[in-house]
């Protein structure tokens, strides 16, 4: 596609090296692989002075222990609360009782206030890349429990995840029903 419409292609599809996303892999179309980690997020700052030192060692120690290039990658992703509203609005219908009705009604207050602010949770990403599929995997097992070390949850990247990722970079954390990347 990339060879019909030139090198000067307004088409993000066009430069960018993705030839699919699968196996929670994005290849690349000189076969490089990029995976990673997502981490669940933690507010360490609720928690006492000690704690919250604790963990930042912790993390310095890890972030020494990585002896290859990654990227930190931090990407908003709209809150959908849709379910959570619709389950309030019918226990508001259900319900008989005027201070409980009145608890509801600030929920679902405080839920639009939500819907109106455009809310967003931030999801972090450790991303990396190699040919070596056992490497990143064996990559993604340390960091997963380098991380738990650190007090932190995280998980292997998933398909969706690697688009996510992709869309909000490119798209400056815009949602766009076009132009997504697509298998060759």
């Amino acid at each position: 596609m990339a060879t019909k419409r030139g090198k000067n292609s307004g088409f993000t599809e066009d430069w960018l090296p993705v030839k699919t996303i699968q196996n929670n892999m994005i290849i690349t179309r000189d076969n490089l692989k990029v995976t990673g980690v997502k981490i669940s997020p933690r507010n360490i700052f609720i928690l006492d002075p000690e704690m919250q030192n604790n963990i930042l060692i912790s993390l310095r120690n890890f972030y020494n222990t990585i002896d290859y290039e990654f990227w930190l990658v931090v990407a908003d992703r709209p809150v959908d609360i849709s379910i959570y509203m619709s389950q309030m609005q019918l226990l508001l219908n259900e319900t008989k009782s005027p201070a409980i009705r009145k608890l509801i009604m600030q929920d679902i207050e405080k839920g639009d206030a939500f819907i109106r602010n455009n809310v967003v949770d931030t999801e972090y990403y450790f991303l990396f890349k190699g040919k070596d599929v056992d490497l990143l995997q064996k990559r993604v097992r340390q960091m997963i429990n380098g991380l738990a070390t650190c007090g932190l949850n995280a998980s292997l990247v998933s398909n969706s995840d690697l688009r996510f990722v992709l869309e909000n970079f490119l798209n400056g954390g815009n949602t766009t029903e076009f132009g997504t990347v697509m298998p060759v």
